[in-house]
């Protein structure tokens, strides 16, 4: 009979065990910030916020996706379009912009940033428009390459003690955050492109698509020296580039075939690197 009941009682503990819920099954983050560019504030993405409007940030963009994805009790996107580095310092100029620096977001009691940063420091906008007027007349050559030549891997190391620079503040301000340094999707496929639908010559295709890695590297490396943890969302984005079928693509093209900012992320993109991020801090 002792015996008997022994075995109940330990078959109504386990049970119990299974349906109460555990410590670990808490949020692990609680106070978010998120900060970085375009390719994080998702512009023309539905639906956009109003904090403020000039900054074309998406309740889709992939903080919002982690946000939810995680549970986070506060979650604070502070992200602006056309943002380079020096506006994590200060209040950003211009149109879109806003008036305070993007780490004023940070505080003591900041456990989780995210930051993509960089490509408007390298000119992102002016090799697009560069690359695309050069191909017109030169579509199945390399004239985007022949003009740059090295000079975009000289931005790109230009900009890495400026990333040094943003990593270092965010630590002295949330010191006891875990931050991600989160890279850029694909957005030209590794060779060939779809000239004229996409305006950059044959050549040109894997110019840029070399540049891309080597920012995102440039990004990997920067988040390594400073204990970051880097996700790199190109590895998840072959064959989803500006090239691809429109139900396929996580970056759009010139012309966008879903609501999204011409040249970025749209919702199905931000989704990919969302979960991905999530991925990488749950399993971390």
């Amino acid at each position: 009979m002792t015996r008997r009941v022994t075995v109940v009682a330990l078959l109504t503990t386990m049970i119990a065990a299974l349906l109460v819920p555990t410590a670990s099954a808490a949020p692990r983050y609680r106070n978010y910030v998120s900060l970085g560019d375009s390719f994080v504030s998702g512009p023309f993405i539905p639906l956009q916020r109003l904090d403020p409007l000039s900054c074309f940030k998406s309740t889709q963009n992939y903080p919002s996706v982690l946000t939810r994805r995680l549970r986070i009790e506060k979650f604070t996107d502070i992200s602006c379009g056309g943002a380079q580095t020096k506006d994590m310092f200060a209040a950003q100029s211009g149109f879109p912009g806003q008036s305070v620096a993007q780490l004023s977001a940070l505080s003591a009691s900041t456990d989780l940033v995210t930051v993509s940063i960089g490509g408007n420091d390298i000119g992102f906008s002016d090799i697009i428009t560069t690359c695309a007027s050069k191909s017109v007349t030169d579509p199945h050559g390399a004239p985007c390459k022949a003009a740059f030549g090295d000079e975009l891997a000289q931005r790109i190391a230009a900009t890495a003690p400026k990333i040094a620079n943003v990593l270092a503040g965010i630590k002295q301000r949330a010191p006891k955050a875990k931050v991600v340094v989160v890279g850029y999707l694909r957005v030209m496929p590794p060779s060939q492109g779809c000239w004229p639908v996409v305006p950059v010559a044959k050549g040109d295709v894997p110019f840029l698509d070399g540049v891309q890695q080597q920012l995102n590297g440039m990004l990997g490396t920067q988040a390594q020296l400073a204990g970051a943890a880097f996700v790199n969302p190109y590895d998840i984005s072959l064959g989803h580039d500006v090239c691809a079928l429109p139900w396929k693509k996580y970056v759009e093209g010139i012309i966008p075939t879903s609501l999204a900012s011409p040249v970025h992320p749209n919702a199905a993109g931000m989704a990919a690197v969302g979960n991905q991020v999530a991925g990488t801090l749950t399993t971390g």
